[in-house]
């Protein structure tokens, strides 16, 4: 049975019982501030078992995309070393929303596996929660008493509460779990020892498949459990491991999920997958990599430096490393590995194959970044070559750290270049490093979360954004929040105005008004479904109704931004192509910023061009079309642009400026007209990360002040050049005098370096056998006092030279040594500049022969230059 009659029949399974199914809600997180990633099937419902909105439908199944590399599911050191763990995997999972309960679950689950996907009984076992007596849950004895009608009781085992009470995390749905495992053992193997003693116990071929948690509890921020209120299931069936158990595999990368990928590294490496163990790790590494990194790019969300673009990063940058060091991929590689995934994937999974090209591009420009830091960072390591040997053959922690925080080396891959060279590693050294940051970016992070506190149960929030911007309302839960010692309030409401955060676009501020006062909304944000307020207090009466106003002013000055957005997005595709797909925004008060894709710089006649697109549907003053609950399907086959990554329900919001222009899903807020936008104007253009652009611009009177402001800097210029025309040619003249007189200085300073080089050698004198200058020098730059160094080396034998300069007021040291006193006498001018730093308050480094730094104390050169005779006692 293949991969995909697996997932097929497990969907199909699931419609006969009368289930919806419903399509993998995208891999990256939008609207929950708790998760950057689905990191499980349950992650998209989870409203619906809070009962913070209700379900779709009662009963739904799906297969989910899910990523787990941080926070409490931290897989990513495992994978690639083990059988079974991954970064991005499957979840299939059926699901009820206060409907059926365990009877149900567990009878369908049994009826699968064994009837449908016909795995043998007696090579299956289950687990019920024991219970805990600290929490005062007792035994889940109604699981048991379902699964002894179909499993001998030898073959139902009691779980702790750690394997068989789920949580998503530190809060939130929780309950007892009952999981199916499967023993893939051989018959030689089962019969030396039961596979029940094995279950739990990190053996790779007794693996759990399935499991079955009951959501019966909610776990509030102070460790207690509360009640749901419904009862839910919540299964989780690992589609990668049903693959191996039921295609009789011993690892889930012998499977068809990750063969054709396997092979196909394989083959462009040269190598043999199953010969050797360090080139099989490397390729088990990548193939499950560039899963997650194809996906969650697909999904909307670009490597970067911070938050989930780091993470994305960092996993990129892993599998990297592997190609690099076991399979000698030195050039771009990943990349070519997309067109394989995205056909394998493209019945279930289409929006990878939908962008094929631009998730090319972006892996490909990210390896070449990371080959070029990796070739830094073995460039920094052979720099310090002399500095270990000379500590004992040990590269020190804080070098460790530094390759591994500034460079990306991980401590396995200095290790590694560390054996090559005889040298070792101070681990203890580095795992402090690492501590240290890891408390420095707890303290930067640590929020604390009060739990809610519920005024009106069961009340769901009506939002009347589109329709109004200020409604009576009461207070329906509210909590308390401290960030950075800095406390704030998040209240819900049973109506609201305020639009959250979402989309791009900011959310609104204003207030809540009642007879006691004022209270300031300071924004308004979304917690999966949840509409919060953010206040810095709260009104003195909770229980009084309040008046929610929006403020109006700001609220316009968004909508003419985020209309323009739409016009902007149009412009660009009838200007630069149909490729051109939205990447991200931000729609302020203030301006518009627009990522797209498109791999080239958008050129001054191009924006022009766009611009002037813009600005003439904003002169046709185009009504909006608004056209709310759409049935999905009639949207897009209307000529409704949806956006890569978004999570779209089966009704949407469709709004269109012109059918024949503008036609997007959006939940934003929009002016009822384009002429209300006034006008529209591009302030920048740039690149964001390969493959995607950005624009930002302003419209109405943002845009008219910013004209203004560049008009006046016009007229400031034609004054300063005393010119009323031609002004371009007076400044062609301005830049030949300033190239002519950069040459004059250049040559002056040169002369003035050759003067200096004579007399400075001059006084070089003897000293312990060693031709030793030590002198302050007048130079303009560091480059010119390199080229200083670098003369007299050239001109004085078995030299030992320490210059000085004072460089635009920053203190420079400069230590150059001839290779016979390197060899020689042992000397190293890294060590010797960083021991004459510390009287400038700085640091440097450089080559055993040359090295160079920079300080903050001018006046510590004359003390450095006395130090320099010392060094050399």
């Amino acid at each position: 049975m293949t991969s995909a009659e697996i997932r097929q029949k497990f969907l199909d399974f699931f419609a006969s019982k009368g289930h919806q199914i419903v399509p993998s809600a995208p891999i990256v997180v939008k609207d929950d501030p708790t998760l950057m990633f689905i990191n499980s099937g349950m992650a998209p419902f989870k409203d619906y078992f809070l009962g913070n909105k209700p379900a779709p439908s009662p009963r739904v199944a799906d297969t989910q995309k899910c990523l787990r590399v941080s926070g409490k599911h931290n897989d990513l050191e495992e994978v690639g070393y083990d059988t079974y763990h991954h970064t991005m995997f499957e979840m299939l999972g059926n699901w009820s929303f206060g409907d059926y309960f365990k009877q149900d679950a567990l009878k369908w689950s049994w009826e699968l596996l064994t009837e449908v996907y016909q795995l043998p009984k007696d090579r299956l076992y289950v687990s019920v929660f024991q219970g805990d007596g600290s929490e005062n849950l007792p035994m889940d004895q109604e699981a048991y008493d379902i699964w002894k009608t179909m499993i001998s009781e030898d073959r139902i085992l009691m779980g702790n509460k750690k394997d068989n009470f789920w949580e998503m995390g530190d809060t939130g749905p929780c309950g007892p779990c009952s999981e199916i495992h499967v023993d893939l053992r051989s018959e030689e193997e089962v019969a030396k020892i039961s596979g029940k003693d094995l279950v739990n116990n990190d053996h790779p071929q007794v693996v759990e498949i399935w499991n079955n948690v009951f959501m019966e509890f909610n776990r509030l921020a102070d460790g207690s459990l509360v009640k749901l209120p419904a009862q839910h299931v919540d299964t989780g069936m690992g589609f990668e491991r049903l693959c191996m158990a039921i295609q009789g595999k011993q690892s889930n990368y012998d499977t068809d999920v990750f063969q054709p990928i396997i092979q196909f590294i394989a083959k462009e490496a040269g190598v043999t997958y199953g010969e050797n163990e360090k080139t099989d790790i490397a390729i088990r590494v990548i193939a499950d990599h560039i899963r997650a990194i194809s996906f969650t790019i697909a999904d909307g969300q670009l490597p970067s430096n911070n938050k989930a673009g780091y993470v994305i990063r960092r996993i990129l940058r892993r599998a990297v490393r592997y190609s690099f060091t076991y399979l000698n991929f030195k050039k771009p590689f990943l990349n070519t590995i997309v067109p394989v995934l995205a056909d394998q994937l493209a019945s279930v999974f289409p929006e990878l194959k939908a962008q094929q090209a631009f998730v090319q591009r972006v892996i490909e420009e990210e390896e070449n970044a990371f080959l070029r830091t990796l070739e830094n960072g073995l460039k920094r390591l052979d720099s310090l070559q002399e500095t270990f040997k000379s500590n004992g053959n040990t590269i020190d922690g804080k070098t460790a750290f530094e390759l591994y925080d500034t460079f990306g080396f991980p401590l396995d891959l200095t290790a590694l270049i560390a054996k090559e060279n005889c040298l070792t590693i101070d681990e203890a050294g580095f795992t402090v490093e690492m501590e240290q940051q890891k408390n420095r970016s707890r303290n930067a992070a640590q929020t604390e979360q009060g739990d809610w506190i519920v005024l009106q149960p069961d009340v769901e929030t009506e939002w009347v954004a589109y329709d109004a911007e200020s409604v009576e309302a009461r207070i329906v839960r509210y909590r308390q929040v401290t960030a950075k010692n800095k406390k704030e309030f998040h209240v819900v409401l049973d109506r609201t105005p305020f639009y959250a955060e979402s989309g791009g676009q900011v959310g609104d501020t204003g207030v809540l008004e009642a007879a006691s006062g004022k209270v300031k909304v300071l924004n308004t944000t979304k917690e999966n479904d949840l509409i919060i307020h953010i206040t810095a207090e709260l009104p003195k009466d909770l229980d009084a109704p309040v008046m929610a106003s929006v403020d109006a002013k700001r609220r316009e000055l968004i909508k003419k931004n985020h209309s323009a957005t739409h016009l902007l997005h149009a412009a660009l595709k009838q200007v630069l192509g149909d490729h051109v797909n939205q990447k991200g925004s931000l729609v302020s008060d203030k301006l518009l910023r627009f990522d797209f894709s498109h791999f080239t710089k958008v050129t001054e006649e191009q924006l022009r061009e766009v611009e002037q697109i813009v600005n003439e549907r904003i002169r046709e003053s185009i009504e909006k079309d608004e056209r709310r609950n759409v049935p999905i399907e009639e949207a897009k086959a209307f000529g409704a642009t949806a956006l890569f990554g978004e999570k779209y329900g089966e009704f949407v919001r469709m709004i269109t400026f012109n059918p024949t222009f503008s036609i997007e899903l959006c939940g934003g807020t929009h002016v009822a007209n384009t002429g209300n936008i006034g006008f529209f104007k591009i302030v920048s253009e740039s690149s964001v990360a390969a493959g995607v652009r950005r624009i930002e611009a302003v419209t109405a009177d943002v845009a008219e002040q910013y004209v203004d402001e560049q008009i006046t800097q016009f007229e400031e210029v034609k004054q300063l050049l005393g010119v009323q025309k031609e002004f371009g040619k007076a400044i062609e003249k301005l830049q030949d005098e300033n190239s002519a007189l950069r040459k004059q200085l250049e040559a002056f300073e040169l002369k003035q370096v050759t003067a200096q080089k004579e007399k400075l050698a001059s006084e070089v004198r003897n000293l312990n056998g060693i031709n030793f200058l030590a002198a302050r020098v007048d130079v303009s730059s560091a480059d010119y006092l390199k080229k200083l160094a670098f003369d007299l080396r050239s001109v004085v034998d078995n030299l030992v030279l320490v210059l000085a300069a004072d460089v635009d007021g920053k203190p420079q040291l400069a230590v150059m040594l001839s290779d016979e006193v390197v060899a020689g006498k042992g000397l190293n001018a890294v060590q010797m500049v960083k021991e004459l730093a510390k009287e400038i308050k700085g640091g440097g480094g450089g080559q055993p022969f040359y090295a160079t730094a920079g300080g903050k104390e001018v006046a510590g050169l004359s003390a450095a230059l006395a130090k320099a005779e010392s060094l050399l006692s």
